[in-house]
């Protein structure tokens, strides 16, 4: 039996269920998802793809 997929969200974000993005590590690589509309399904990134997201994001002043 596989395991329930665990989505967290930033603690920057706002509210239990506001606009937010959460994240969830996949067999595939790294989920991310509307928390508004979780079913539309996530986008998948490979965690390469994730790490430099991560990089560019955090890298803007």
């Amino acid at each position: 039996m596989t395991a329930p997929t665990h989505w967290r969200k930033s603690t920057h974000s706002d509210g239990d269920e506001g606009e937010c993005v959460k994240v969830a590590s996949l067999d595939e690589g790294i989920g991310v998802r509307d928390s508004k509309n979780p079913g539309a399904g996530p986008l998948t990134l490979t965690r390469h793809e994730f790490a430099a997201l991560l990089t560019h994001l955090t890298s803007r002043p």
